[in-house]
């Protein structure tokens, strides 16, 4: 595989966030990410899977296909107990309207826990899969607990962070620093599992 030599990985990602995530993430490592828009790579996967894991594996499969190289890509998801897990597997498109933003969501979240009974316990899940072109994939998972806050606090991150609280700091995902994020938040937890199956996936 090309990755073989210069340790690059591919992100099947576009979501600008995310790969900023991801990179700080990696900054210790001797492993560098590119996205799949930088080598011309667009892949229309239907992530319809059953399961976060189910997902994952499909879009690191496919651009591990197309790019022969080593892919990581990831599904998360929000899981508010009170929603009996939802939004879950539809975080990202949560809300009815076509072309919801982020705040939309966030609306639409709040909207839907009104009524039920606080603390709104909840927890960001992330599943990780790594694919190499010759069809080996492994997972692993990352998960962090919070609850939802009735009002929105900071400004860092994207999509429900400024929402999600995390009693052992009294921050949200969105007033976290990138190192505190880069050791609590659940996509930093599986990065810290996946590590170690790259190096031996590359080596």
């Amino acid at each position: 595989m090309k990755n073989k030599e210069n340790n690059t990985i591919l992100l099947a990602s576009g979501n600008a966030g995310k790969l900023i995530e991801m990179q700080a993430l990696l900054k210790e490592t001797p492993y560098q990410l590119i996205t799949s828009k930088e080598m011309g790579i667009h892949l229309d996967i239907v992530e319809d899977g059953d399961t976060y894991a189910e997902n994952a594996i499909k879009k690191a499969l496919a651009y591990a296909t197309a790019s022969h190289m080593l892919v990581m890509a990831d599904d998360s998801g929000l899981e508010v107990d009170a929603l009996n897990g939802g939004p879950g597997l539809y975080s990202a498109r949560f809300a009815p309207q076509p072309g919801a933003t982020d705040a939309d969501r966030r609306v639409y979240l709040l909207e839907q826990l009104q009524g039920h009974a606080q603390p709104w316990t909840a927890r960001f899940r992330c599943v990780i899969a790594i694919a190499k072109p010759d069809g080996e994939v492994r997972t692993v998972e990352g998960i962090c607990p919070g609850e939802i806050l009735p009002e929105e606090r900071g400004i860092q991150g994207f999509g429900y962070d400024p929402l999600f609280f995390i009693p052992e700091i009294q921050k949200t995902m969105a007033q976290m620093s990138m190192q505190e994020k880069n050791t609590l938040s659940h996509r930093a937890r599986a990065v810290m599992f996946a590590i170690p199956l790259i190096e031996k996936m590359i080596h």
